[in-house]
């Protein structure tokens, strides 16, 4: 039997060893409960199908369920601000985009939440290819013909986008400034009614996403003059891209990634990115964000937070300079 003095330092190291092991315990725990995966745009929309596609198989390896969250709303900024305010103990992420992420810095005077400050990153998951398209009966054949005559008449070229301050207005802001050219900027709300108009050929051209009219492009129902990507996309393989077609250094984001509050812990935002990884490497889901109009990629944490400073230390200038705005 030990004596009293002894055994209160055996008691007092028992009790230190498990307080030590207490945050590795947590941590190996982790996730505890089910994940909430909150989308800021309406449910059945492409971010809402990423979101559950993806999801769903983290969930698998997670072993806890992951609910979609959408919150609509605002520009997408009501979704990002509750994701923002949500406890940070990795039971709650956001799908982080170009636009909720980047753009709005600019696009609001009063933003509710600071993307830099608010969220850290878990990982990159997907590029959205954007086209310039023109109707299939157009006069433009290439994107040399389409700028000689925005040249020779500026402002005269009507080109559609998916709304002020989408991804897309910003890929045709950057196509204007880096081509030299001036068109006459049609917002709609949402895509389908502009892709419509292009298929009646009531619509010089349009900034669209493969996702949402890649089915009319490889028809031929609609011609794609470039893809915004750096590289050819792979669905679209007979299009130039529009560093190929005379602007290098051409590029602009329509990314979408997993963030979490900016104090979620290290150990969660580990475990999410990794599995996270894993399932950006399974050939049947990346087959299935093809399909869908989506490049599937991936970056972690560290690459994924340089991208998005990046990206807004030249769009947010950028934005303010040309006095795009959401404010009403």
């Amino acid at each position: 039997m030990l004596h009293p003095p002894l055994r209160r330092r055996a008691l007092l190291a028992t009790a230190s060893a498990a307080l030590a092991a207490a945050p590795a315990d947590r941590a190996l725990a982790f996730p505890e409960r089910s994940l909430r995966w909150i989308v800021a745009y309406p449910a059945g929309g492409g971010s809402d199908a990423l979101a559950r596609l993806i999801g769903a198989a983290m969930a698998e390896k997670l072993g806890q369920p992951i609910v979609v969250d959408n919150r609509p709303g605002a520009g997408a900024t009501l979704g990002a601000d509750a994701a923002a305010k949500a406890p940070p103990d990795g039971h709650t992420v956001f799908t982080g985009d170009s636009g909720n992420m980047v753009n709005a810095v600019a696009l609001f005077r009063r933003l509710p939440y600071d993307p830099a400050r608010d969220f850290r990153a878990v990982g990159l998951f997907a590029d959205f290819p954007l086209v310039v398209a023109v109707p299939a009966a157009s006069r433009f054949s290439t994107v040399a013909d389409y700028v000689s005559a925005a040249k020779a008449s500026p402002g005269t070229i009507a080109c559609g986008t998916p709304g002020v301050g989408s991804p897309h207005h910003m890929a045709v802001e950057r196509f204007m400034r880096d081509a030299g050219i001036r068109l006459n900027t049609i917002p709609y709300r949402g895509g389908a009614q502009g892709v419509n108009d292009l298929l009646a050929g009531t619509l010089d051209s349009m900034m669209v996403d493969v996702a949402s009219a890649g089915g009319a492009l490889r028809a031929r129902q609609l011609r794609a003059l470039a893809v915004t990507t750096p590289e050819r996309w792979r669905t679209l393989p007979d299009v130039p891209t529009l560093r190929e077609a005379g602007l290098p250094n051409y590029r602009a984001p329509a990314w979408q990634g997993l963030v979490a509050p900016a104090a979620t812990p290290d150990a969660a935002i580990r475990r999410l990115s990794e599995t996270l990884r894993q399932v950006m490497a399974d050939a049947a889901i990346s087959a299935r964000l093809v399909e869908i109009g989506v490049e599937p990629l991936f970056q972690g944490p560290a690459e994924f937070d340089a991208l998005m400073a990046a990206d807004r230390a030249y769009w947010v200038p950028l934005i303010r300079e040309l006095g795009i705005t959401l404010d009403t």
